[in-house]
């Protein structure tokens, strides 16, 4: 078995466990949030997506601060008192800055792209890295709109990673757009019942 099949495989595995933490709100994603991009930084290579060889530098440093915003989120009720970030809703005013941003990464990772690689994808892969930036800022701030997100990168990577050979990755990308679905509905129940406990007085309960 060559190196890229092997590392296809072993991105594979990491990302089902990844997605079922995830799944969950468990803070242990970014444990998998870690893992998984330091294989994914070989494979990305390899296949020559050096956009995404990026982003998976980027995961690695943004799971440390995605555990963190999780783990060490302050209430805001002044006593310094530390639980982790409940799940709740997209807040209106980061819609239009958080496109902005996405549209500006998406023009300036394509030009790289264009201009300093050999990409055969260029559009494409800096479409879903740019998003992909913008999406795990909104998973680490826990917000329940991320998943709509990454489903838009999701089918995206789906198709793209059957166009440049890597089936495995593919297949986990198809997962992944089934369950941001699931994901989406779960976390709007949990944002709702945090909201419902913040309503009356109580701190929302940690997550395991």
């Amino acid at each position: 078995m060559d190196t890229l099949r092997l590392l296809d495989i072993l991105g594979f595995a990491v990302g089902i466990v990844y997605l079922i933490l995830e799944y969950k709100a468990s803070i242990w994603l970014w444990l998998a949030s870690i893992i998984m991009p330091a294989v994914d930084m070989v494979l990305y290579y390899k296949a020559g997506l050096y956009a995404d060889f990026g982003m998976a530098v980027y995961y690695c440093l943004a799971a440390v601060y995605g555990y963190l915003s999780w783990r060490f989120f302050r209430p805001g009720k002044g006593d310094g008192t530390q639980k982790e970030r409940p799940v709740t809703r997209y807040r209106r005013e980061h819609i239009i800055p958080s496109a902005a941003a996405a549209l500006l990464l998406w023009a300036a990772i394509w030009f790289i792209l264009v201009r300093f690689t050999d990409s055969t994808v260029p559009v494409a892969d800096a479409f879903t890295t740019a998003l992909s930036i913008v999406a795990l800022w909104a998973l680490a701030r826990k917000y329940a709109e991320q998943w709509l997100i990454w489903l838009a990168v999701d089918l995206v990577c789906c198709i793209l990673y059957v166009y440049k050979g890597i089936p495995f990755k593919a297949a986990i990308y198809g997962i992944y757009t089934v369950v941001a679905v699931l994901g989406y509905r779960k976390w709007l129940g949990l944002a709702a019942t945090a909201d419902a406990q913040a309503a009356g007085g109580q701190e929302p309960p940690l997550q395991d």
